[in-house]
């Protein structure tokens, strides 16, 4: 197999699909969002990087607060539509049945089936956008969609972005376990 050059606008596949909840000039906002990445062990920290243009990045800067919403494949369409259209516009909150965060108060979205509560630790000014890390200060999880205690890929159906072909995916079978899949090539 021989690379072929290709154009820098390069992604990772896939990338998970989430709604970043804030609140923004006092009213819920959410914001579908491709580019988030857990990136710390102890303290658990996850970060979500968004453009600079964004009416969500106003509520992040005001509140210090912020949820990560991982929702299943029965909201695709609203989710979808939570990153075509600005909070500055339209009253997005009006999409979910809204809850609130038991430590922050950000807003949260009761469909999602796994939701993370994150207070905001750190802003990266990078050029076109600002990396947003939060330390995840609470998480909530629909008991049927967990297994033993624990979120369940299966039962939650997230559904993850590529880009730059811009397309929701599926979550596939299991293909091995972390961990164990590589341990015979250690003799």
């Amino acid at each position: 197999m021989t690379k072929r050059s290709i154009d820098l606008n390069a992604f990772p596949y896939p990338m998970p699909m989430v709604v970043v909840g804030t609140m923004v000039n006092g009213r819920p906002n959410f914001m579908a969002v491709g580019w988030v990445s857990r990136v710390n062990f102890q303290p658990p920290m996850i970060a979500v990087a968004l453009g600079k243009v964004h009416y969500t990045n106003r509520g992040l800067h005001q509140s210090e607060a912020f949820t990560v919403n991982v929702p299943g494949l029965d909201l695709l369409e609203k989710v979808d539509y939570s990153g075509l259209v600005s909070g500055a516009n339209r009253d997005k909150s009006k999409l979910f049945s809204v809850l609130k965060g038991e430590v922050t108060g950000a807003p949260m979205i009761e469909e999602c089936p796994l939701v993370m509560e994150c207070r905001l630790v750190q802003v990266v000014d990078l050029p076109s956008n600002e990396l947003f890390i939060g330390r995840i200060v609470g998480a909530y999880a629909d008991e049927g969609c967990m297994t033993d205690g624990k979120p369940d890929i299966e039962k939650m159906q997230p559904f993850t972005l590529t880009m730059p072909d811009n397309r929701y995916w599926r979550i596939g079978p299991t293909a091995g376990k972390a961990w164990q899949a590589g341990k015979a090539l250690k003799d």
